[in-house]
């Protein structure tokens, strides 16, 4: 990939990101963290993959640069 393909991405996840973390933040203040355990655990599984997917994207691209 183009660094500037990277960077979309890494865009694209940061949104993913931003969008998952009120969706977890709405789930505790709502107490639906306790009571649907498995969902929130999905939403959990979605923020961890994202930022880790942001981060390869975010190294790759710092690497093409150099």
């Amino acid at each position: 990939m183009r660094p500037d393909e990277h960077e979309r991405v890494i865009l694209e996840l940061e949104t993913l990101i931003q969008e998952t973390q009120a969706t977890i933040d709405q789930a505790e203040a709502r107490g639906l963290d306790k009571a649907m355990p498995a969902d929130y655990a999905y939403l959990l599984d979605i923020l961890d993959k994202a930022v880790k997917q942001q981060r390869e994207h975010t190294l790759a691209m710092l690497k093409d640069d150099n």
